[in-house]
Parts: C-alpha cells; sequence; structure tokens
C-alpha cells in the first residue's frame, strides 16, 4: 500500500508540474510546429530536386519511398514502420526457430529403433540427445520413462508434445498484434489527416482543392501504409502457421510410430 501512494504523490506532482509547463511553453510549442512543418517542407523539397527531370518510372524506388513517407508525416508513419520492423523481427525469429526445429522423423526413427535393438534403452536415449528438434525431445522423454509400461511411456510423449507445440507457436501473438496494429494505426492517420484538412476549410473559410488536398494525401498515405506493412506480415503469419502445421503432424505421425517400436521391443524382451 505504501508504495501505491508513493506513486500516485509522483503522478500528481508530475502533473502539477506538467499544468504549469504547459502555460510556459503554449508558445514553444506554436513555433515549434511551425518548424516542423518548414523541415518537412524541405526534405519534401530535398526529394524533389533530387528526381526533378527523372520520368516517373525511372525515380528510383527508395526515393519515392522517401517521398512518400514524408508527404505521409513523420509520427503515423514512423509508428507503422515500427510495426513492420518489429512484425519481421519476430517472423525472421520464428522461421529460423521452426527451420532448426525440422527434423527427417524416417531416419530418426530408423535409428532409434536400430539402436534399441542393439543397445537397448541407454543408447536409443543417446541417439535422441544427439538429435536436435522437438521429435527427438519427445522420444528422449518417452524412453526416459521405459521402465514404467508402455502406458507411461505414451502419456508421457503426448504431454510434451504438447509443452513442444507451444514452444513452436511461441511469438505468434506478437506478431497477430502487429498485423492488425499496423492497419490500425493508418486509419488513425487517416482520420487525424481529415480533421487537419476540415480545419484548414474552417480556418480559410473557403473550400478550396489546395486546402483539402495536402490532409487527403496524408490520409491515404498512411492508409496505404498500413494495409501494405500488414500484407507483408499475415505472408509471413501465414507461412509460420503452416510450417507449425507441418511440424506438429511429423511429432504426431512419429510419436505413434515410436510407440510401435516399444511395443515391439518389449515384446522381443
Amino acid at each position: 500500500m505504501k508504495k501505491i501512494f508513493v506513486l500516485i504523490a509522483i503522478m500528481g506532482m508530475l502533473l502539477g508540474a506538467n499544468t504549469v509547463v504547459y502555460a510556459q511553453n503554449e508558445n514553444e510549442q506554436d513555433t515549434t510546429k511551425k518548424e516542423t512543418v518548414e523541415q518537412t517542407s524541405q526534405d519534401t523539397e530535398v526529394v524533389v530536386e533530387e528526381t526533378e527531370g527523372l520520368p516517373e518510372d525511372e525515380v528510383p524506388m527508395h526515393q519515392q519511398v522517401k517521398k512518400k513517407f514524408i508527404e505521409g508525416g513523420a509520427g503515423f508513419m514512423s509508428s507503422v514502420l515500427l510495426a513492420l520492423i518489429l512484425g519481421l523481427a519476430v517472423a525472421i525469429e520464428r522461421i529460423i526457430y521452426l527451420n532448426l526445429a525440422s527434423t527427417n522423423t524416417k531416419k530418426l526413427l530408423i535409428s532409434v529403433e536400430n539402436a534399441l535393438d542393439e543397445g537397448g534403452v541407454e543408447a536409443a536415449k543417446e541417439v535422441c540427445r544427439n538429435t536436435k528438434g522437438p521429435v527427438a525431445s519427445i522420444f528422449y522423454q518417452g524412453l526416459d520413462r521405459a521402465d514404467e509400461g508402455v502406458e507411461i511411456v505414451e502419456k508421457s510423449v503426448v504431454s510434451y508434445g504438447s509443452v513442444q507445440m507451444g514452444l513452436l507457436e511461441k511469438g505468434l501473438t506478437w506478431l497477430a498484434l502487429f498485423i492488425s496494429l499496423a492497419p490500425m494505426l493508418g486509419f488513425m492517420g487517416t482520420v487525424i489527416g481529415m480533421i487537419g484538412a476540415f480545419d484548414s476549410i474552417q480556418a480559410a473559410g473557403d473550400i478550396s482543392p489546395a486546402l483539402v488536398a495536402g490532409g487527403i494525401k496524408v490520409a491515404l498515405i498512411t492508409t496505404v501504409s498500413g494495409l501494405i506493412v500488414a500484407i507483408i506480415l499475415q505472408v509471413f503469419y501465414n507461412y509460420i502457421v503452416s510450417k507449425i502445421d507441418s511440424i506438429v503432424n511429423q511429432m504426431e505421425d512419429a510419436s505413434i510410430s515410436l510407440i510401435d517400436i516399444f511395443v515391439k521391443y518389449n515384446a522381443k524382451k
């Protein structure tokens, strides 16, 4: 409770300080906004100068992207770009993990069966210990309880299979978050751009295409950017899900085959 009261007191102090500073910085914020607009205009002019005289088809792609990024506004375009970067980081990490988790289950089953016939359970466990991937880990957990009977081995394989499935799906919720967040940020930029357009109309007291075009352009650029990011991340998401399904099917088939091999091994003893 003391910590909560301390946090509340600190928040109150910060809010009070912000209230005082807000009155002092109101004029400074107006100046900063003007400077930001001027800087954005200068950046746009630089990009235009770099591409001036070139046909639209010959303008480099990175220059086109840079121009649209500046025109869309640094605030929301940076948020959309951040969602893309974080989403790609999660997707690449999952793809690398899943590729390393892939195992040749047929070869592993043959090796485990031969090891059981030649050296018993310990030799089969050694084969699983030296093999990477969730299938080998499931086999090891099952063989580790070989002395407790076939039913215990089967339960152990099923239980540990659920654990491995959770590890395979780790991080997918974050990727799904970025997929849904990117178009939301784009749509928010759309709404703010339209509000800016109507503010310009209200300030001018007249409706002219030049006043409305700027706000609508920002709105369309942020929307398109958010949708592009969502599409890119959705492709990676579907690939990862299909890869997980493939590995899970291999795990299930290999687990059934392991139980059959273990039953045959017990019958030979």
